[in-house]
């Protein structure tokens, strides 16, 4: 029997029946962790010690009747920019190396709760700002379908984790696709939940109003699992939502069939969008499942989300460079002193930083500066008022939409140099976090050529998460 090999819901069964106990389950996944990732490079740090003592903790409890949760004492891989008590928390950056986390995320801790024990730190583009996982400070993070191709980026080392059996599940944290393109490129499910749905305190902040923290699994029971424990309103977080939440495990578990639901097809996704062959073929097969499955497909549009990208770009770096304004060298983290407070400043973020974040740094503060304001943040807020216009005008004729998650399968390292060729292989993605609705990927098939996992993606509307998970499920199956 291969523990790894299992699901988080199929572990919870195990326990449960007693075939295995905690303490076993975490053993199977170090070893699995020390066997391969030297190849895949998936974890920044794992402290096993730490989590074969949690896992002995939850045995007893469950010894002893007191379990926190039928997922008591399961490891959950933690993106190296979710804050977790007692360990570092460096965002893949040499700036933050050294700080180590006096407390734990919103997120972390509601996992805690269910005695889920938080499992190593995941590799990640630096401060999320990637596509492929090259931009880390300390290593590259190889997909595990094939060492030679990128997992996506930025939550690589999440879906790296996930797709190599190194634990049942990972968080991961979406800005404009970094949850559902890498799930794509490893073949997973990854669930972005809608904003606000899930706090984003202890989240270290990319674009304050993008980001959103989401799980990544391997069947979308379990994405409702994890969504069920993390998600909620939060008085630590302001822009966390006050509505009602659960049941999100039990509405993906119910998903059989798509009879009566209507499923949109962004006629802009699909037409001259730059889809290779192979991707083609995977959601004309997508389309089929639909139609097998009861659901009728409807041709919707979203005629501004041409402009997606470029607004993304702006948005995104305007609020990463007010975010990291504050990583100076001066109350934590790395410091290159200089001969005065400005020298200091200037080695430090120049040193500290990587090359792609001073480039993010450098475009926000530009389309932020005196003249330029008006000209393009002003603007491309109001042009992402109207995509989320967009959005809502198509689910006024569509229950979900269906989309590619990328153009392409996952590239090779070092393919993609350009970094607006880099930008571009979110082009799919970026729309929905501007509309602030939800959405997920899963696999959709594989690529003849490569043997390499190619991902679909179903939006729903802001809230909808249950329907959601109960239709991605359906065609899962």
């Amino acid at each position: 029997m291969d523990i790894t090999a299992k699901t988080l819901h199929g572990l919870a069964d195990g326990l449960a029946k007693k075939e295995f106990s905690a303490s076993e389950v975490v053993k199977a996944y170090i070893a699995k962790v020390d066997k391969d990732d030297a190849n895949i490079k998936a974890f920044l740090k794992l402290d096993r010690e730490k989590a074969l003592s949690a896992a002995a903790a939850a045995d007893e409890r469950r010894a002893q009747g007191k379990e926190l949760s039928p997922y008591d004492g399961l490891p959950v891989g933690i993106k190296d920019c979710i804050v977790t008590q007692g360990e570092t928390c460096s965002c893949a950056s040499k700036l933050l190396e050294p700080v180590v986390s006096p407390y734990d995320s919103t997120a972390v801790a509601r996992l805690k709760a269910q005695g889920i024990i938080p499992f190593g730190r995941l590799n990640m583009d630096e401060f999320a700002m990637g596509s492929s996982c090259e931009n880390s400070a300390f290593q590259k993070t190889a997909n595990p379908r094939d060492l030679s191709r990128v997992p996506g980026g930025s939550s690589g080392g999440s879906a790296a984790c996930v797709a190599a059996d190194f634990a049942p599940a990972a968080l991961g944290s979406d800005t404009g696709g970094s949850i559902r393109q890498p799930a794509g490129f490893c073949g997973i499910v990854g669930l972005k939940p809608t904003y606000g749905r899930v706090s984003r305190y202890g989240l270290v902040a990319f674009a304050s109003s993008l980001d959103q923290i989401g799980p990544m699994t391997n069947d979308v029971e379990d994405a409702g699992i994890i969504l069920d424990m993390i998600c909620g309103k939060d008085k630590m977080d302001s822009t966390s939502l006050p509505v009602a939440a659960g049941g999100f495990a039990e509405a993906a578990r119910n998903g059989k069939d798509l009879k009566g639901i209507k499923v949109g097809l962004p006629k802009e996704y699909f037409t001259g969008s730059g889809l290779t062959p192979e991707v083609e073929r995977v959601m004309e097969e997508a389309k089929a499942k639909v139609k097998a499955l009861g659901g009728e497909l409807v041709e919707v549009s979203l005629p501004h989300t041409k402009y997606a990208v470029a607004v993304y770009y702006i948005i995104a770096t305007a609020e990463a460079s007010a975010n990291l304004a504050r990583f100076d060298g001066m109350r934590y983290g790395a410091r290159k002193e200089g001969r005065d407070l400005v020298e200091t400043y200037f080695k430090t973020r120049g040193e500290g930083f990587g090359a792609e974040v001073r480039r993010r740094i450098l475009l926000g503060t530009y389309v932020l500066s005196s003249g330029y304001y008006d000209a393009y943040y002003l603007r491309a807020q109001k042009v992402r008022t109207l995509i989320r216009r967009d959005f809502e005008e198509a689910y006024k004729q569509c229950d979900v939409m269906l989309t590619p998650v990328t153009p392409a399968p996952a590239f090779k390292f070092g393919e993609k140099s350009d970094p607006l060729q880099m930008y571009l292989s979110d082009i799919f993605t970026i729309a929905l976090n501007l509309s602030g609705n939800c959405g997920i990927s899963i696999p959709g098939g594989v690529c003849k050529e490569t043997g390499m996992p190619v991902g679909i993606q179903l939006l729903a509307p802001a809230l909808e998460e249950a329907k959601l998970l109960a239709y991605a499920n359906a065609m899962q199956r």
